[in-house]
């Protein structure tokens, strides 16, 4: 019987000290040579058959065990975010105005830390491991970037897994989902256009600001009025950009936001009556829309027969510790989803917040930083989870 836990935690400062060092030197999607150098350096190490460059700055390791058994598909991704850190950290940011503020650095350490485990096993290893380190996470595109690379090809995968540090959740949580768990995500931009004037003489200017007021408010009844309470979906305004005087009326107003929903019914009525509202409060107003509208992210389904392995998986590790396996759903999206969408799999997280120690800042937040106890736990679920679904146990 493999003891991941004990080998992960012997493996902690390895861990840690990558963590760390992607933490200091976080890089945006598709910009992510330095740290897509250092993993192609640790596999190379691993004696791993790797290839790199994949969509612009992904690295691909395959790893064979030495049995007949599935190949499994494994992801971390690598991407920081453009916010200015505010931790206080030593080991904070030195890349001004970019940061790991959703936890992926943690991500590709503890991937890292998967490889390294599971090669030390090799000769009892069933199938094949196919370590994916993905680029661009964050709203660029980045999964279905590598799909198009041809990552789910050569081998092609059997099943799909991916994990998340949840600071929404204290370190010992662990969330994996039988069936939905992260919402799918539309972006859109609007642009309304009216006549601009003076303020003094509204009557003979057309206000996209009014219209743009009177937009953001009927765009809550859809979720309060089309949309059944038992379904969940969010629409969100974001940003208004309009106007550089305070006595002129502008020509157009720019809003941009986010539609979210797990079902494709609620999506379909979702971004119709999105539309429609958009066009008819604006017509009503004298003025003009234009609709930028495009899919972010599918929803993030789990296949149920594969969340029970890795459910089964956790309550061995951790067989005193709260496992939600119920429907835990967020409606943060993630492009995961994309290979969710070909291969089945499992997406899962792992509580990584502490309060007593200030670690509980949320996702995407300027003060945003972990538990640290997390990444054994984490990497060890995820090790697991492997031998688990190649029947290597």
């Amino acid at each position: 019987m493999y003891d991941f836990l004990a080998e992960a935690q012997e493996l902690f400062e390895y861990t840690r000290s990558l963590r760390r060092d992607f933490h200091m030197h976080p890089e945006l999607g598709f910009h992510e040579v330095r740290t897509a150098g250092i993993v192609a350096k640790q596999l190379t190490a691993l004696g791993l058959e790797i290839h790199t460059g994949v969509a612009e700055t992904g690295v691909v390791a395959i790893l064979e065990g030495k049995k007949a058994g599935p190949v499994i598909l494994v992801r971390a991704d690598m991407d920081a975010l453009p916010i200015i850190e505010e931790t206080g950290a030593e080991y904070a940011s030195q890349n001004r105005g970019v940061m790991h503020a959703c936890g992926h650095d943690a991500h590709t350490a503890i991937l890292l830390t998967v490889a390294k485990m599971l090669t030390a096993h090799r000769a009892e290893l069933s199938g094949t491991i196919k370590l994916v380190f993905q680029p661009a996470e964050e709203g660029l595109g980045g999964a279905e970037r590598m799909i198009q690379a041809g990552v789910l090809d050569d081998p092609k995968p059997a099943v799909s897994l991916g994990l998340h540090v949840w600071n929404e959740q204290p370190l010992g949580w662990i969330g994996i989902a039988n069936g939905p768990a992260m919402a799918g995500a539309e972006i859109f931009k609007v642009t309304l256009y009216g006549k601009g004037g003076h303020a003094a003489a509204p009557h003979l200017s057309v206000d996209p600001v009014l219209a743009a007021a009177e937009t953001i408010t009927a765009l809550q009844s859809i979720v309060a009025r089309n949309v059944s309470p038992f379904k969940p979906a969010v629409v969100s305004v974001c940003t208004v950009h309009g106007g550089e005087a305070f006595n002129v009326i502008p020509q157009s107003v720019e809003l941009t936001g986010t539609l979210r929903t797990f079902e494709p019914e609620v999506r379909s009525v979702v971004v119709s009556r999105f539309q429609d509202i958009v066009r008819s409060t604006a017509e009503a107003l004298g003025c003009r829309a234009d609709i930028d509208l495009k899919q972010l992210t599918p929803a993030t389904i789990n296949k149920p027969e594969i969340s029970a392995r890795v459910q089964a998986a956790a309550r061995r590790l951790f067989p005193e510790a709260p496992i939600e396996t119920g429907n835990y759903i967020t409606m943060g999206s993630e492009d995961f989803a994309s290979f969710l969408e070909k291969v089945p799999g499992c997406f899962f997280f792992v509580g990584s917040a502490n309060r007593e120690k200030g670690l509980d800042a949320g996702h995407h937040h300027p003060k945003f930083d972990i538990d640290e106890g997390v990444l054994p736990r984490a990497a060890a679920l995820m090790a697991t989870a492997i031998i688990e679904l190649t029947g290597t146990l």
